[in-house]
């Protein structure tokens, strides 16, 4: 009980301020947006692109690994991919690897 007391003689007998606390928040909360919009939100753009692309995946598909491999898809499963590399040459890899469709520019 000693302990309030001292507090309550430290403040002068006034109440506190809850405005200066409120603006002590101010540079978080501006923190916090500037990490929203330049970390975030292009991260969660990024994430429903591949997503898109991952599901509008069929066969015949010429695409890009992850590693850097160039295949056309052959067979799809619903966690699975099997790319043909070569004319003999099939690799089966998991779908999340796959990280671009190869346009008609690239040779």
């Amino acid at each position: 009980m000693d302990f309030v007391s001292e507090a309550w003689a430290q403040t002068g007998g006034a109440a506190p301020d809850t405005s200066a606390g409120l603006l002590s928040l101010i540079p978080f909360v501006l923190i916090f947006i500037v990490f929203y919009f330049l970390l975030i939100l292009p991260q969660q753009r990024r994430q429903k692109k591949q997503r898109e692309l991952l599901e509008g995946l069929k066969k015949g598909d010429k695409v890009i690994t992850s590693s850097g491999i160039w295949g056309t898809v052959t067979n799809l499963d619903k966690d699975t991919a099997t790319l043909q590399v070569a004319d003999n040459t099939k690799i089966r890899l998991q779908r999340d690897h796959i990280s671009s469709i190869r346009t008609s520019s690239e040779s």
